[in-house]
């Protein structure tokens, strides 16, 4: 349920533009000004990680969102990570996808014309979230980026309410869809804590009475309030939907919420450890997914980072794993580089080409075989599919990666009736 227009520019330029200086890095859970921008974007620009931030000031941020979309360079694009989801799914011509979430004007205009948007969706002006991006190698004063990313930050107050869920949810019926996928739930960090304690739980009844008939994708995003990551996890939502979309800073910021495995590890360093990220995957299905004695429908989740995917299902209730993370992959490597298929020139294996599949309990060592691209082992009646990822060496455009792996991986999955 959430869209937006994203504008998509250098954020040394967007900086400059702004006149604002190089700055030591600070991390800033809310952007109240543009030295706390600024601040941010050093401190995530030089650990090239990605991150999504709230902005706070209204007034200020419609002047930072006029200057970077006017900017000669910057790029408008579809953006949140349901339109982001929809319109990848639209790119199969026998799909028809249905996007609740507030559509102005320009966003309608760049959406597919396979996505069906409700009238009570539209509203007069765009939410814009603006995207920083960087380059693997770019310095901006003392700051030099590690690897190419990037950092985005919105004043979001619609997505952030969650305002067009209920509208979503009354539109089924007549859609009868074969699939929902929500996100959207980490824009609620911008609320106070009552409003988003509130609205959640008006959010999960809505949900409910989504049919159960009707498999529910969930596509997490970058948060951090550990007490509303652990709500989302243990109250409410987890055990609503079948499935779950995430990458490594969402499954750390995950562990780390809930006391789970490796919680004490702060933050990954270079490519996360394979066995490390199965064990907190192992851990939230064990936990939180679907069992004989828990009522869960969570039986699946896909992880995704630069240099390797791995997609885990609770045993008997999802075929046609291995096709599904290799597809993701594959839209990984082709969207990362805008070609239609692979291009070897263009790629790079990043991936361990050795590693172990746990470090709680007896592991066992896989090596990777080029012939044999995806990876599969068993625990306790959990599946693994591994596959490395064919990454981009000149990334034109990293946002909405997460979505397109996700959306690719949902499309090869089957779902067994239960």
């Amino acid at each position: 349920v959430n869209a937006c227009v994203d504008v998509v520019l250098s954020g040394v330029k967007l900086l400059e533009a702004l006149g604002l200086e190089p700055s030591d890095g600070k991390n800033h859970a809310v952007l109240n000004s543009g030295q706390d921008l600024r601040e941010a974007f050093a401190h995530f620009m030089e650990r090239g990680a990605a991150a999504e931030r709230f902005f706070s000031d209204a007034a200020a941020f419609q002047a930072i969102a006029r200057t970077a979309s006017e900017h000669p360079a910057a790029q408008l694009y579809v953006g949140g990570n349901a339109a982001l989801i929809g319109q990848k799914l639209a790119t199969n011509p026998d799909l028809k996808i249905l996007l609740c979430g507030p559509v102005g004007p320009k966003l309608h205009e760049l959406l597919d014309d396979n996505v069906v948007v409700p009238p009570e969706s539209m509203q007069e002006r765009d939410e814009f979230h603006l995207i920083l991006e960087y380059q693997a190698g770019e310095q901006w004063g003392r700051v030099r980026a590690p690897t190419a990313n990037r950092f985005i930050f919105s004043h979001d107050l619609s997505n952030g309410a969650l305002n067009m869920l209920e509208v979503f949810v009354s539109s089924l019926d007549e859609f009868q869809p074969d699939l929902v996928v929500l996100s959207g739930l980490h824009m609620m960090e911008g609320q106070s804590k009552e409003m988003r304690q509130r609205r959640l739980m008006e959010a999960m009844a809505s949900i409910s009475d989504i049919p159960t008939d009707i498999p529910i994708h969930l596509e997490l995003a970058s948060m951090t309030d550990q007490d509303f990551m652990s709500n989302i996890m243990h109250q409410q939502v987890f055990p609503l939907v079948n499935s779950i979309g995430l990458n490594e800073q969402e499954l750390l910021f995950l562990t780390q919420s809930a006391s789970g495995p490796h919680a004490s590890l702060t933050s990954w360093s270079g490519i996360p450890d394979v066995g490390v990220v199965s064990d907190i995957l192992f851990w939230i299905l064990k936990e939180h997914g679907k069992t004989a004695e828990r009522a869960s429908d969570l039986t699946r989740i896909h992880f995704h980072t630069l240099a390797y995917h791995i997609l885990v299902t609770v045993d008997g209730h999802w075929g046609n794993q291995a096709a599904a993370v290799a597809a993701g992959a594959r839209a990984a490597g082709t969207q990362a580089c805008a070609t239609d298929t692979i291009d070897t020139s263009k790629v790079f294996l990043k991936a361990p080409l050795e590693f172990v599949t746990s470090h709680t309990e007896a592991p066992s060592k896989i090596s990777l075989n080029p012939d044999e691209p995806v990876v599969h082992w068993h625990r306790e009646g959990i599946s693994f599919h591994f596959t490395p990822v064919l990454v981009c060496k000149d990334p034109v455009r990293t946002v909405g990666l997460g979505d397109a792996i996700s959306a690719e991986g949902l499309l090869y999955s089957e779902l067994y009736s239960q």
